[in-house]
């Protein structure tokens, strides 16, 4: 991993969407179409907002999200809402949006229908990544049910996660998928995080899911 640090937030998201734009580009000057994973959460916002205004070709752009809850897409807990009100807007309204939400009670029910169109999109070409200070990242998070199955080297595409103190069932991307994305970036803030990521080095990747796709990434961070 290579660390970059900034002085406040505000330089940190125009560095990293700047960053997150140039490759973009250079991957659609090699490909038709590319794929961009986002995470969903606050801290990535302001680097959406820069994001969306980029001069790239968008309507060659797949934006799909690292991992949802399993709730309709007007739930204040839904990760697409975000993505569709400060991503998907400005220049980069013209992007592909790929869903991992479609209305069932389990996730288990339309998975393959949502697997189908994501597989035919990937590898992905740029990946931005958060984690939590449990060293979760997306949503594998340790000792839930399902994370096996996610950080298994033939894991499939989409893996639902379950645990019990998570207020809802999340789909996620599998680590595999993720840890392929040509470029991978992780946002963090606080030295707390900064900590984390440097213990999960140490741990097993049951015990830190960061550690499955940290491989090779450039890590942002800033207090």
């Amino acid at each position: 991993m290579n660390f970059n640090t900034y002085p406040d937030a505000e330089m940190m998201a125009m560095d990293v969407a700047s960053v997150l734009a140039d490759d973009l580009a250079e991957a659609l000057h090699n490909k038709d179409r590319v794929v961009l994973a986002v995470p969903g959460g606050t801290t990535p916002g302001p680097i959406f907002d820069a994001l969306s205004a980029a001069d790239l070709d968008w309507d060659r752009v797949d934006v799909v999200l690292t991992d949802e809850r399993w709730v309709p897409e007007d739930h204040e807990r839904s990760n697409s809402a975000l993505i569709k009100t400060r991503l998907l807007t400005n220049r980069a309204i013209a992007a592909r949006y790929l869903p991992l939400y479609a209305p069932a009670e389990v996730p288990e029910a339309v998975l393959a229908e949502l697997e189908t169109t994501i597989l035919g999109a990937l590898p992905v070409d740029v990946a931005l990544l958060g984690m939590g200070a449990d060293m979760h990242t997306a949503s594998l998070f340790p000792g839930a049910d399902g994370l096996e199955a996610a950080l298994a080297s033939d894991a499939p595409v989409l893996v639902p996660i379950r645990r019990e103190d998570l207020p809802d069932v999340r789909i996620t991307l599998s680590a595999r998928v993720l840890d392929a994305a040509v470029r991978k970036h992780i946002l963090i803030k606080g030295a707390d995080k900064r900590e984390a990521l440097q213990a999960a080095q140490k741990l097993s990747k049951e015990e830190a899911p960061i550690k499955s796709v940290s491989s090779g990434a450039e890590v942002h961070w800033t207090e």
